[in-house]
């Protein structure tokens, strides 16, 4: 009989399986801080566990992380890491350092259902949902691998959509924002959407005091449904009412994601359309070139009309930012996570 993986137990389902076992719930939350806290994972090691215990532990129980199968390093020093998922799908992690910070970017699934025009994801299709000790796993992996201080904050920009695993999505900021887990901050904690709105406004709900990102691209119903499929049942102006309800909720700012796809979104009407979608809303905006796809028709623009745009947006938004894709010669840049295997 296969043990069970306790990777992704929170601290209540910690408490709850102690006092299963006739324990007292605290056991569970001494066990919740080993696992993620101090990063141990042979119960030998949890010495303030009686023995008897941590033998019944072992006999039961098992933590297990990911399974790396292959490392890149881009010369830029993006590292991306693919991971082989214990029924053999396959899962994507980029690890982006600066000189005062390193975000990781964090898949929430294997593969996207999605399909949006320009994304190397969306041609995988969605294989499944990952669980919540997998999503936690692969920052669990990179703290083993580099150190705990070796990323400042987490960015669910990985693969898939966030906010479509909302379940175990929602788990795992809970280990994650827990002082006896991963102990990182909620504001350290970026959830990007492609705009499923409905959800938009349960995480402003459930009381995650995590930053909001959107991918949005386009700034006309029209011109966004054509590259993001996702628009057509979530339209532009519910997207935007569920991002005014929750910059309302939590009074954080959202970030706009705007990649620009050379010919298609990036002329000074466009500038003018999205100045006035987002008036009134306390908001940045991410301006990015779109990184190539193989097989896929959009172009990327110069780094002149990438700044043009940015200069031009600028008095019309209250703040924009020109974000340098990071990663791109090993296929590690935004868009470009597909999970090949091209070594």
């Amino acid at each position: 009989m296969s043990k069970i993986n306790l990777m992704g137990y929170t601290a209540q389902q910690m408490e709850e399986l102690f006092t299963q076992l006739g324990e007292q719930p605290y056991r569970g939350r001494q066990l919740f801080k080993w696992m993620y806290n101090d990063r141990r994972t042979d119960f030998d090691g949890m010495t303030n566990i009686s023995k008897e215990l941590r033998a019944q532990l072992a006999d039961r129980y098992d933590i297990r992380g990911l399974e790396l199968k292959k490392q890149s390093r881009s010369s830029d020093g993006a590292e991306k890491f693919l991971f082989t998922l214990e029924d053999g799908h396959p899962v994507e992690s980029v690890l982006i350092p600066e000189e005062d910070r390193a975000a990781l970017c964090v898949s929430s699934q294997a593969g996207c259902a999605l399909a949006c025009r320009f994304c190397a994801t969306g041609t995988m299709g969605l294989l499944r949902n990952l669980t919540v000790g997998e999503i936690i796993g692969q920052i669990v992996f990179v703290r083993e691998l580099h150190g705990v201080d070796s990323l400042t904050n987490v960015v669910f920009m990985g693969m898939g959509e966030p906010l479509n695993n909302f379940a175990n999505l929602s788990e795992a900021l809970r280990i994650m924002s827990n002082s006896m887990g991963l102990g990182i901050g909620a504001k350290k904690i970026t959830v990007s959407t492609s705009g499923i709105s409905p959800k938009i406004k349960k995480l402003a709900d459930s009381g995650h005091k995590v930053r909001l990102a959107v991918s949005l691209h386009a700034a006309t119903q029209e011109k966004r449904a054509q590259i993001m499929p996702v628009a057509e049942t979530f339209g532009l102006p519910k997207l935007i009412e569920a991002i005014k309800y929750y910059t309302d909720k939590t009074g954080w700012r959202v970030t706009f994601e705007y990649v620009l796809l050379e010919g298609f979104n990036d002329t000074k009407e466009d500038i003018k359309a999205l100045a006035r979608l987002i008036q009134g809303i306390p908001c940045k905006i991410n301006i990015l070139a779109y990184n190539p796809v193989p097989g896929l028709d959009y172009k990327r623009p110069s780094d002149g009309k990438v700044d043009w745009f940015a200069r031009e947006l600028y008095p019309r938004a209250p703040a924009v930012t020109v974000r340098k894709s990071r990663g791109r010669e090993i296929g590690a840049a935004c868009g470009q996570l597909a999970a090949e295997d091209k070594a």
